[in-house]
């Protein structure tokens, strides 16, 4: 009886299964089931596209969801206004690897379950409570964690011992006791600590060999001696705690200890005993406790007239070498010059100040090496942030690649004209609905006519950036911003900081977007001629090649899409956003970009499952936007089949086959266009989206292989009209940065 009741069960499952929500779902069941789980958890906020139960967080693309293909990868909610707690379910997410949970008001413990391959976890500025948990021990792939600003309590887990992957670690601002664990020490790729304002108590010992360049561990109650290994971290905070602020010394090694005077082992005596004894005891032992004395004292006095000499000696002959230096030299040497400077800190000093191989900066701005590495910001405790450096400083982070290009006196290198509110206002008639033009991740984009007719584009920004807290930082990103000059580069005329508002003020192009002209089949795609497109790539290569390696530092774009290339009226491609990789990210805390949450279907895999954004992934962004100048399709479609909802999936395997790339071409071509050049066009686009980085060719190449097609197409007459004004000789190199 009792099977059949399980087989009646079974038929009744399987007959009711059609109707349960995940089974029509393009997200992986069980990562439906997770993020279900944490939204009932969390209270269900009213987060866009979020539902309790079911639904398609992945190809509805939830708010603050980022996936891979059908499985969830990053969850960031930061500044949400969440609440609830994480619940127990975060253990089922198979593919995640970064949560954002930020600035929100979660309480309860922070769970023992947590993803197995989670690589950021950042939960600051919260209000959990409990102890971290011991299950951190699992994440060897863990990155980055902070937990800062919570109200955390109890000492910190010994489970670090597989945690050498991790670079940042902020556990300041809670009630953490204890000493730090053992485990510790086995951080080797730990690089910023911050552990301020806690009661921790002990020694610093498992710190120092730690190669750390940011340690902050004020406001506790550390003892002992600090390791001298410590003063070399580049930024060490250390007040507020009861130990001495100097090492340890050592003895001098010229000190000897001195010898037993007798062969008789000698006994201490305490001071003054023979003078406070009765009369009737001062025996012969008292006289030879005396001589003992006296023969002691006498040899340390020796000792000490030997050591006065050798002393003597040695700064005799200093003086002597440094007087045949000084005799040699026509002028000080630059140790001198610098007084009590060591050289191994102006060795440092240097490196700071012109690095051999300038590649990124660190969340101060310092500079740091490509691939020696990852930084991401700790915003909540980042009391540096707006101290930008010297104009020598360069970017390309990894992890968080963001170009923030710095000058040192912005106000005087700016370029672009100043505008005030009030005439944007004036000039957009109060930021009307009828001259929103485009809204994008970083704001709206505005039509503004002036007095004399002419029509420009006001970017308003309206994201919620730490870079964008003063008007100092604000200004410098213009003034990098203005300096971007090429004719395929949207031209930055203006800008505006008034008020708490931040605006840039663009020319404007009244052709739309390549987006637009591909996909909403309006007056600009039919002007879309197999020529225009090939120009179309053409330009945006050597718009691409211009920030990569004509540009000092290089510029990752970072959100290079077709909504991002616009049309002048001759048809000429203007790439937008150029310079604003340092907002993409409405968190900096988190390295994702928001590319992977507004712009679906161009993130490249490194970025998706690790953040790592490299010029090379704007090269797979270029390739994808050649698969839509190719298809006349969109990056990532859930109104095709299944296997055609990706672009780059569906269409990489056929780009070699002849008969296969044939039936690809965007009917609008109507076949308009030469067979020869469709090999060689999918020939480029096959390099450009390689899976993996290293493969994909540098942009300069893409160029040079356009080039060489368009004039295999149209040897003698490169710039007649049949080629849509394509001039495979204007070369990137004829716009100066």
């Amino acid at each position: 009886m009792g099977n059949l009741s399980i087989i009646i069960t079974v038929l009744i499952g399987a007959l009711f299964l059609p109707s349960i929500p995940f089974s029509h779902c393009y997200t992986d069941v069980q990562d439906v089931f997770a993020i279900n789980s944490l939204y009932a958890a969390l209270d269900s906020p009213p987060i866009p596209g979020w539902v309790a139960l079911g639904g398609d967080p992945c190809g509805d693309m939830w708010q603050g969801v980022q996936c891979t293909f059908a499985n969830i990868t990053a969850i960031v909610l930061n500044a949400a206004n969440l609440g609830g707690q994480l619940g127990a379910a975060l253990g089922n997410f198979t593919s995640l690897i970064t949560i954002n949970l930020s600035n929100n008001h979660i309480g309860a413990t922070i769970p023992d379950s947590l993803p197995p391959h989670l690589q950021q976890l950042f939960l600051s500025d919260n209000q959990f409570i409990g102890t971290i948990p011991s299950s951190l021990s699992e994440l060897s792939l863990l990155l980055d964690m902070s937990l800062n600003d919570n109200l955390l309590t109890g000492p910190i887990p010994d489970a670090f011992q597989a945690l050498s992957s991790i670079i940042n670690l902020d556990l300041s601002n809670n009630n953490i006791t204890g000493q730090l664990p053992a485990s510790m020490q086995d951080l080797s790729s730990l690089t910023t600590l911050h552990l301020q304002n806690n009661q921790l108590s002990g020694i610093l010992d498992v710190l120092e060999n730690l190669p750390l360049k940011n340690l902050h561990i004020e406001n506790n109650l550390f003892s002992g001696p600090i390791p001298p290994a410590l003063f070399n971290i580049p930024d060490f905070v250390k007040d507020g705690n009861p130990f001495n602020t100097t090492p340890a010394p050592s003895p001098p090694p010229h000190v000897i200890s001195p010898p037993p005077i007798s062969n008789s082992p000698v006994s201490e005596v305490p001071p003054r005993m023979h003078a406070q004894g009765p009369s009737s005891t001062q025996s012969g032992s008292d006289l030879d406790a005396g001589s003992r004395k006296f023969l002691a004292t006498k040899n340390i006095v020796g000792l000490s007239a030997a050591g006065a000499v050798i002393i003597a000696f040695v700064v005799c002959s200093l003086i002597f070498i440094a007087c045949r230096k000084r005799k040699s030299r026509n002028r000080p040497s630059k140790t001198q010059e610098m007084g009590k400077e060591s050289p191994k800190k102006q060795l440092l000093a240097d490196s700071l100040v012109r690095p051999s191989n300038p590649s990124k900066k660190d969340h101060e701005g310092r500079v740091q090496k490509q691939g020696d590495e990852h930084h991401v910001n700790m915003v909540a405790t980042d009391a540096n942030l707006k101290q930008p450096p010297g104009e020598n400083a360069t970017k390309m982070p990894v992890k968080k690649l963001t170009w923030r290009p710095i000058q040192k006196n912005p106000n005087n290198s700016i370029s672009a004209v100043p505008y005030t509110i009030a005439s944007l206002q004036q000039f957009t008639n109060s930021f009307a609905q009828e001259n929103l033009i485009g809204e994008g991740s970083l704001g709206r984009v505005y039509r503004a006519k002036l007095f004399d007719g002419k029509l420009l584009a006001v970017k308003k920004l309206d994201i919620p950036s730490p870079l964008m807290q003063s008007d100092e930082t604000f200004l410098e990103l213009v003034s990098s911003i203005s300096k971007l000059r090429h004719v395929n580069i949207a031209e930055l005329v203006g800008y505006c900081s008034e008020h708490g508002q931040q605006l840039l003020v663009y020319e404007y192009y009244g052709n739309r977007t390549l987006h637009e002209a591909l996909h909403l089949g309006d007056e600009v795609g039919r002007k879309l001629s197999w020529n225009v497109r090939l120009k179309v790539a053409l330009g945006v290569s050597r718009a691409l090649a211009y920030l990569h390696e004509a540009c000092e530092p290089p510029v990752a774009h970072q959100n290079f899409k077709s909504a991002n290339i616009l049309f002048d009226e001759e048809m000429s491609a203007r790439l937008s956003d150029c310079g604003l990789s340092a907002l993409i990210s409405s968190d900096l805390m988190s390295p994702i970009p928001s590319l992977a949450l507004g712009s679906f279907g161009y993130s490249p895999p490194e970025v998706s499952m690790s953040g790592a954004y490299t010029l090379q992934s704007d090269v797979y962004c270029f390739g994808v936007v050649m698969l839509e100048l190719l298809t006349g399709r969109k990056p990532f479609d859930r109104e095709r089949p299944r296997g055609e909802h990706s672009l780059v999936r569906w269409a990489a395997p056929q780009l070699h086959d002849i008969e296969a790339l044939s039936k690809m071409v965007d009917p609008a071509l109507s076949g308009n266009y030469p067979a020869k050049s469709l090999s060689r066009f999918a020939d480029i686009i096959s390099l450009c989206v390689q899976p993996e980085p290293e493969f994909r060719p540098p942009m300069s190449e893409i160029v040079q292989a356009l080039v060489r097609m368009i004039q295999r197409e149209n040897p003698t007459n490169k710039n007649s009209r049949s080629n849509g004004g394509l001039d495979p000789e204007h070369h990137a190199s004829s716009s100066r940065p």
